[in-house]
């Protein structure tokens, strides 16, 4: 199946119901803390910090990004990438990871864009452009590197 049907939809914190905002969060908590049986702070007290991109097909989030803007010299950020497990299959992964790039740069033209990826997907990243800047490490138990996509 091809991610080819879905709408895009970009919000802060402020743009979301209580009802929205509670099926992102449990989207994420149910892949990166339950699934991943990995325990960790998944609300960090950066929501607000960021836009949160999401696809959805008929008003369900199916995969969700959260996209920080670049200040000073930290570079733009993508990170919390999720899809969920009813939809993996569908390639919308890459979907996702497309509109965010787009959105990096139609945003924050010029900035070089950042994400700190679990090691076994850096092929995945570097299939858009991402290099990694780092040895792996392990965070939260899950190997990971740091990766950064320059314009």
């Amino acid at each position: 199946m091809t991610a080819a049907t879905y709408s895009v939809e970009i919000r802060d914190m402020g743009g979301f119901s209580a009802h929205e905002l509670y099926v992102l969060l449990k989207l994420r908590v149910d892949v990166f803390v339950v699934e991943q049986n990995c325990p960790y702070p998944e609300l960090d007290g950066k929501d607000d910090q960021a836009l949160h991109l999401m696809l959805k097909r008929g008003g369900e989030i199916i995969a969700a990004a959260r996209i920080f803007p670049p200040h000073d010299d930290v570079p733009a950020k993508i990170g919390r990438v999720v899809v969920s497990p009813a939809h993996r299959g569908e390639r919308l992964g890459g979907a996702l990871m497309q509109e965010a790039l787009k959105t990096c740069h139609s945003r924050f033209p010029g900035a070089p864009v950042f994400l700190s990826a679990q090691s076994h997907l850096q092929r995945f990243y570097g299939s858009f452009g991402f290099k990694p800047v780092s040895g792996e490490y392990v965070e939260d138990g899950i190997p990971h590197i740091d990766m950064l996509k320059a314009d």
